[in-house]
């Protein structure tokens, strides 16, 4: 869809007046504030957290064995 497309009637339309524009705005607003803050609290999943320990052991392994050619 592209985003530019308004919907039918805008801004002509008697509903979407700026004040009931300016509501859903703070509603909308509201409720993705909420919504982030709720998937803030989660944490982090285990699982998550050893693929990150085992990225960074990786890493090192590969640093290491960059050094040691380097050496050579």
């Amino acid at each position: 869809m592209n985003g530019s497309k308004k919907p039918a009637g805008w801004p002509h339309n008697p509903q979407l007046t700026s004040g009931s524009f300016q509501k859903a705005q703070e509603t909308i607003t509201q409720k993705l504030r909420e919504y982030y803050d709720s998937v803030e609290d989660e944490g982090i999943p285990d699982r998550f957290l050893d693929l990150l320990e085992k990225l960074d052991e990786a890493e090192k392994k590969a640093d290491e064995t960059a050094e040691d050619a380097g050496r050579k």
